[in-house]
């Protein structure tokens, strides 16, 4: 059973609890899961008894670790079975913009490992939860892909070049980093979480969701946060300026060249400079081309077009490439189509944002 899910009667009012029910795969976004998903979402929209929303997962290493990898190598190949993206990049892009959009509250929390298509799920919720262990990273250009999962929309709303740097170096946050950022709302133990569903259960809901957001908001800020003494400190607060500098509105290559060449820091930042050292070529200039577009689009083009990329990128050789060396052969030598960003045709990352499909066959066109 890749979900869990719970209808909990409150004062008034219904409580739907998602726990993602997936350990062994660190709750990685299958085609399963993603129609389990959906299937769920859309029922309780439509459901006047249920008010608001909780998501969660079960196992104790993550939230979701992202897209199933391992699901999408197989697609990537000659005798796929799978349409990765009709049944692995359109299902994900149309469940987070279901959770963008859902008419009534929904609250997430998450632990441990939250990465690609798990902060997809996160930065899409009203509310979001974390706990001390929460680390998060959107790493796709190390295996030939794009941060993707609505990162068009929530990497350009950072401070900063943040959203930039997280992209390039596929940096892990802390959880006090993500609330630096605001990348979260609240840090909560993870026990807390069923004390937190039984002080929803013991309110009244009306259905009226500006009445329910005030109820819950007003809820929320009374939940007792863990003290920051008790949170790791801050990688975010030492190297911001050092990030602001090094990244300041230029050119892709200079920014890149200038962050390789930086002085050595801790081993967090080396480990940033490294990952973005081996990161895909082709990524990296996607990752600039799309913060730049999504700064001037509305969520449902945000999604077509990340659609129309992952299209793209699935007709390449880089993202099969990129899985294998990672995560099926574990190499980690990655034999990418281009060595450096500045070997790369400028028309090649332009085709990257033409969508494959006429308008009206578009996935994702009916998005609303």
């Amino acid at each position: 059973m890749t979900i869990q899910t719970r209808e909990i009667p409150c004062r008034s009012g219904k409580l739907g609890v998602i726990t993602l029910n997936s350990p062994e795969t660190l709750n990685a976004l299958s085609p399963a899961l993603l129609r389990a998903l959906q299937t769920q979402l859309d029922t309780w929209a439509e459901d006047d008894d249920v008010c608001l929303v909780l998501i969660t997962a079960n196992g104790d290493r993550a939230f979701c670790a992202g897209a199933d990898l391992r699901e999408l190598y197989r697609a990537l190949g000659d005798d796929a079975s799978v349409d990765p993206v009709n049944e692995l990049f359109a299902p994900e892009y149309r469940m987070d913009y279901t959770l963008h959009t859902f008419p009534k509250p929904v609250i997430t929390l998450a632990h441990g490992i939250t990465m690609g298509g798990g902060m997809g799920l996160l930065q899409a919720s009203r509310y979001r939860l974390i706990t001390p262990d929460t680390v998060m990273a959107m790493p796709e250009a190390s295996i030939g892909l794009f941060p993707d999962a609505g990162a068009s929309w929530f990497l350009n709303r950072l401070p900063g070049s943040i959203g930039l740097f997280m992209g390039l170096t596929g940096a892990r946050l802390n959880a006090s980093d993500a609330m630096r950022v605001g990348l979260a709302d609240l840090v909560i133990e993870r026990r807390q979480g069923e004390e937190l569903i039984s002080r929803i259960t013991d309110q009244h809901w009306t259905g009226e969701i500006a009445a329910d957001d005030n109820r819950l908001f007003r809820l929320l800020d009374q939940t007792e946060e863990t003290s920051p003494s008790l949170l790791p400190d801050s990688e975010l607060a030492r190297y911001e300026q050092d990030i602001a500098r090094l990244c300041r509105r230029d050119e892709l290559p200079r920014v890149v060249d200038r962050l390789l060449q930086s002085p050595p820091g801790n081993d967090w930042w080396n480990a940033c400079i490294d990952r973005l050292r081996h990161a895909c070529p082709v990524s990296l200039l996607l990752l600039e081309r799309q913060l730049s577009h999504g700064l001037q689009m509305s969520l449902k083009d945000i999604f077509r077009m990340e659609l129309a990329m992952a299209a793209r990128c699935v007709a390449q050789p880089d993202l099969r490439e990129g899985i294998r060396a990672r995560m099926i052969d574990r190499d980690q030598c990655p034999g990418w189509t281009y060595r450096s960003v500045t070997d790369i045709p400028e028309d090649t990352i332009e085709r990257y944002f033409e969508a494959p499909w006429p308008e009206q066959e578009d996935p994702l066109g009916d998005l609303s």
